[in-house]
């Protein structure tokens, strides 16, 4: 990766420790590289942000909690060494796994051309060669291979039960789909019947949030 001669503020310093704090809460050992990387990253959702509107999240200190160690919070899940991010907006929760477990595969999907051309930019900038972003609709999405874990965080469950219809997924192999709140109620009850659900503790995060967890045999 280009190092970048980024000067060193109070707030770019207030984020660096946020984020080593946060990771060290979620149980991650960030090496200096990753976590250069994931400020990088950062950084450019902020400047893309103000043109694009990528995400309502406004404050970068907010952004650590929401975004980056919202998504790094689901690593321990995941399984095997390929997965498939869809709809992934801003390459969320794709691009900050991606940095940390570099022996991974990731292609991150979104039917969205500014997001996908920001994942594409980002991809460029931090020499990702782990990651490979798809511009294509969810339903039409034929990839030439299976994915041993799938990821959603900001997809409708009816549009993810056409993605397990069309056998995207190995056997075994994982589904994970991100919720804030607890799917209890009737309808998510018929939807995943099979499904475990986990708490998830988001550090300097104040809201409730939920990973579904659906294994393949």
């Amino acid at each position: 990766m280009k190092e970048k001669n980024t000067p060193i503020t109070a707030d770019s310093a207030l984020l660096a420790g946020r984020l080593r704090q946060g990771a060290e809460q979620l149980g991650l050992t960030l090496t200096a590289d990753q976590h250069q990387r994931l400020l990088q990253f950062l950084a450019l959702l902020v400047r893309w942000n103000q043109v694009y509107n990528l995400t309502a999240v406004r404050d970068p200190l907010e952004m650590v909690a929401r975004h980056l160690l919202d998504s790094l919070a689901i690593l321990p899940y995941l399984d095997g060494d390929t997965v498939l991010d869809i709809g992934t907006g801003a390459g969320l929760p794709g691009l900050p796994l991606a940095i940390v477990v570099p022996e991974r595969r990731f292609v991150l999907l979104d039917s969205n051309g500014k997001k996908i051309r920001f994942v594409r930019q980002v991809v460029i900038d931090l020499e990702l060669a782990n990651v490979v972003p798809v511009q294509a609709r969810i339903e039409t999405y034929r990839p030439d291979r299976k994915f041993s874990t799938i990821v959603s965080r900001a997809v409708a469950d009816t549009e993810i039960l056409p993605v397990l219809k069309a056998g995207l997924l190995t056997q075994p192999g994982r589904l994970l789909i991100m919720k804030g709140r607890h799917p209890d109620d009737a309808t998510d009850s018929q939807t995943w019947p099979s499904a475990t659900i986990h708490r998830l503790h988001i550090p300097f995060l104040d809201v409730t949030r939920h990973l579904i967890e659906i294994r393949s045999d």
